[in-house]
């Protein structure tokens, strides 16, 4: 029995070395090959002295398929480490979203942070997401080890090391390290600190500060992608961190700055690392983005050093290497020490920027602006971004100040999709630009990653006067079918009489509409001189109309079109009717800056239309005014252009209209009190007028009422007095209701309903049983009834004597019980009853069981 015990435990021995102190650590990533084909790349750590060593894996791919993935690589490491490389490719069925993971049901014993771990399955996933609308995605390569070791008492730090190919933006969160079929762990922890555990969302920097105990310590994190702002995958890297006990603190790398440069120029610095303990030997060595680029890669020489140790960053930077997010570049400065060999990260950022489109110019041509520039030196740019403002506004970027920033006043007007387009015409989308401001433009590039190069110069310029402006509409005469408008231009006073001889023609168009909509030919006029207008037998009362002025050149065989005004419309007058006031609106669409409006009102008597005032924006509120009387307008505007040489002011004036006043305002909604009266059965409801001044255009309260509190209220009567504000509900059967009242001025606008206010049967004595009767016939408590009571439907009451027979029944709620048993009409004889009361009581939700239970004692007097 002994051998057979000794057996046991040699096979348990050998079965535990063959499955357990396995899988330590690992992640897994991903390429895009073509089509919906992706290579994945898996990538373990082990411990290299482990029998259970893993030639080949089985992988999820994340759609149901499962396929076994033979191993490329395996490198033995210092301290009995090995890395394993395994790489298979997958074509996929369709764009989703697919989770491709690996589990080994040998993580390695003795994990400090997680219970029992040498059986507990080692499990990790990358999140792969297939999008067309995103573009074809690859992973980030983790660059760095998740192998590493640390000091007790000492702040221990890891990056891994993130490059991202496709230039995307990537976060960092800690997360849970996972066991069979992708399950958290039960019982997994943060590693204990004596400060804290943390993950620097953006740098990646995994900082523990600082370690308590010895062993080995398992953690996970995500490293998220993000394109466009939304999650396109997710990279979950297990990691291993061994703590020993050791007299050693980890070298210092020297602070280096994020910066940003110029593509095409050379950025170049130097490094120092540093390390507190005599005699240790550095080594500094660099990862990152800037090293992976496949041309002009960046140079960081490994070098090592005493105490000290020094080696240059160098990257002569190219077009091709701008991209939006910036490249991260991780420092790594490791000792020699023993034990641990303790490290120091340092994280900086490179952003590479585009240099700006140059010789940006502007020229000004009819109502139009060309802006032209120079092409981008960054073959790679995909296109053009055009910004305008009005004025100079002197900005000057900053080092790390790509694109426009919308301090600067700046507006996007337009884009060029074409590298090799280097022009673009302002026409204000069709409405044309306004003489007499300068206009000003920057240029930036842009490239298929929404990366924007430096802004160029500011380009200025304002229109040249080559073709007519035009000044005013102005409606003359009101009428439905005879009115007439104004209209006036300024002639050219700066064209080209070479290119454009003459003779001239003006080409006057109106339209029945504020915005210029289906323009009909008005008439012609010869000649540059001739500038004035009057449009006669039109509708100046229901509507505004808009105008035009083309010019041609009339040259006898070469006839053209030299350019057109910008549309102009009438001031169009209207009404909003509220209480005792118009609301007069007045927004006409015109290319000068209207700063002043006047308001003119008729007298009733001399019909003579007299100022009343004036406003600087399109609305004008005309208060103190009756209700149902009529109020006739006008308008006259007084504005400019910015330019010299135009008339100035420019003045002209809508069409008369007329607007009557209406209360359209509901009054405030009253404040309610509700008092009940239980012996009644009656609900006083008083409320408090909040219209204060406006007390008198209260015509009645409307009173609403609700049986329950489902909110369904019925209009119960209307108060026609608005002096009284109380109201009495009578004829109730309950006094539980919900009760709102609201306020109706004298031309029927209701205000919103006051707060509304239920009542309930607690508020009055609710059903209850004495404990004590006497039923000896002296006409004195000689029946078992209730206290006074209301608000009850029915009842059902049983009551039993001490052995438990039913003694009584009733339902109704009065009892009237003489103390004899209602079923052999004995007298009950003195002593304690047993009662079961169920109480069906007509509260606010509707008719409510209530059980009692109690004892009734039966006392007689002695004959």
């Amino acid at each position: 029995m002994k051998r057979i015990l000794i057996l046991i435990l040699f096979f348990s021995f050998i079965t535990l070395n063959l499955f357990a102190t396995h899988m330590r650590a690992g992640e897994i990533t991903y390429v895009w090959k073509t089509g919906l084909t992706y290579e994945i790349t898996i990538v373990t750590y082990t411990y290299t002295k482990s029998p259970a060593d893993r030639p080949f894996y089985d992988i999820s791919w994340g759609d149901g398929k499962i396929s076994t993935i033979n191993r490329n690589e395996k490198i033995d490491l210092p301290n009995d480490v090995s890395k394993n490389i395994y790489v298979g490719q997958h074509t996929y069925p369709g764009a989703d979203t697919y989770i491709i993971s690996l589990q080994d049901p040998n993580r390695n014993g003795g994990v400090i942070n997680i219970p029992n771990s040498i059986n507990t399955p080692f499990y990790i996933e990358t999140k792969l997401v297939i999008n067309p609308f995103l573009g074809v995605n690859n992973s980030p390569v983790l660059l760095n080890s998740p192998i590493d070791m640390g000091c007790v008492n000492t702040p221990f730090i890891h990056n891994p090391g993130a490059y991202d190919v496709d230039g995307d933006s990537i976060s960092y969160k800690l997360t849970i390290c996972k066991t069979e079929d992708g399950l958290e762990i039960k019982g997994y922890s943060i590693p204990t600190s004596s400060n804290s555990f943390s993950m620097d969302p953006i740098s990646g920097d995994l900082l523990w500060d600082s370690p308590l105990l010895i062993g080995e310590y398992n953690v996970a994190f995500l490293i998220e992608e993000w394109r466009y702002g939304q999650l396109i995958g997710s990279t979950m890297r297990d990691m291993q961190i061994e703590i020993t006990v050791c007299d050693n603190k980890p070298p210092i790398i020297a602070n280096i700055n994020d910066t940003c440069i110029l593509a095409g120029t050379l950025l170049e610095f130097n490094i120092v690392a540093t390390d507190p303990d005599t005699g240790d030997i550095i080594t500094l060595s660099a990862t990152g983005g800037p090293f992976q680029v496949a041309t002009n890669p960046a140079v960081f020489v490994t070098t090592n050093g005493i105490n000290m140790v020094t080696s240059t960053f160098s990257w002569n930077t190219t077009c091709e290497h701008v991209k939006k997010q910036p490249y991260t570049v991780t420092v790594k400065a490791k000792d020699n020490s023993y034990p641990a060999k303790l490290t120091d990260f340092e994280t900086f950022m490179i952003t590479v920027v585009a240099p700006p489109p140059e010789n940006v110019t502007a020229t000004p041509i009819g109502n139009n602006i060309i802006v032209k520039w120079n092409k981008s030196p960054c073959l790679n740019a995909i296109g053009y971004k055009i910004y305008r403002k009005n004025g100079l506004s002197g900005f000057v970027p900053d080092h790390c100040e790509t694109g426009v920033p919308s301090y600067t006043g700046y507006v996007l007007v337009g884009e060029k999709n074409n590298i090799n387009d280097t022009t673009f015409t302002d026409s204000n989308s069709g409405a044309g630009l306004i003489h007499g401001i300068e206009y000003c433009y920057i240029v930036i590039a842009y490239f298929i990653d929404d990366a924007e190069s430096y802004a160029s110069n500011e380009a200025c310029t304002t229109l040249v006067k080559d073709i007519p402006i035009i000044t005013n509409v102005s409606v003359n005469n009101t009428a439905a079918s005879n009115g007439s408008i104004y209209i006036a231009w300024s002639k050219p006073t700066e064209m080209d009489t070479i290119q454009i001889p003459g003779p001239y023609e003006y080409k006057i168009y109106h339209s029945n509409s504020i915005n210029g909509n289906n323009f009909t030919l008005l008439n012609t006029l010869m000649g540059l001189n001739d500038t004035t207008y009057l449009d006669t037998l039109i509708n100046t009362v229901d509507s505004p109309w808009s105008y035009r002025i083309d010019l041609w050149n009339k040259t006898a065989g070469n006839e053209f079109f030299v350019g057109s005004t910008q549309i102009a419309s009438s001031i169009f007058l209207s009404f909003i009717p509220s209480d005792n006031s118009l609301l007069l609106n007045f927004n006409p669409v015109v290319p000068w800056d209207n700063d002043t409006f006047v308001i003119y009102k008729q007298d009733p008597i001399s019909l003579i239309y007299d100022s009343i005032g004036f406003s600087l924006t399109n609305q004008y509120n005309d208060s103190n005014l009756v209700n149902g009387n009529t109020y006739c307008y006008k308008v006259k505007s007084i504005g400019s252009y910015f330019s010299e040489g135009l008339i100035n002011p420019i003045i002209n004036y809508s069409q008369e209209n007329c607007g009557i006043p209406i209360d359209k305002e509901p009054p405030s909604a009253p404040i309610l009190y509700v008092i009940p009266d239980c012996e009644k059965v009656e609900n006083n409801l008083i409320w408090t007028n909040q219209n204060h001044e406006n007390t008198e255009d209260i015509i009645n309260y409307n009173i609403y009422y609700s049986s329950s509190n489902n909110q369904n209220f019925e209009l119960i009567s209307v108060v026609n007095n608005p002096n009284d504000t109380f109201f009495i509900h009578k004829n109730l059967l309950t006094i539980a209701g919900c009760y709102m009242v609201t306020a109706v001025d004298s031309f029927q606008n209701e205000s919103n309903a006051s707060n509304i206010i239920c009542l309930d049967i607690d508020s009055c004595d609710i059903y209850k049983l004495p404990n004590v009767f006497t039923p000896d016939g002296d006409q004195i408590n000689d029946f078992f009834i209730p206290f006074p009571y209301n608000f009850v439907e029915k009842i059902n009451l049983k009551i039993f004597n001490r052995w438990g027979n039913k003694v009584f029944e009733t339902e109704d709620p009065n009892i009237n019980w003489d103390g004899k048993n209602k079923f052999s009409g004995e007298e009950c004889s003195p002593g304690v009853y047993f009662y079961i009361c169920d109480v069906y009581e007509i509260r606010l939700i509707g008719i409510k069981k209530r059980t009692l239970n109690g004892y009734i004692h039966i006392l007689r007097n002695k004959k």
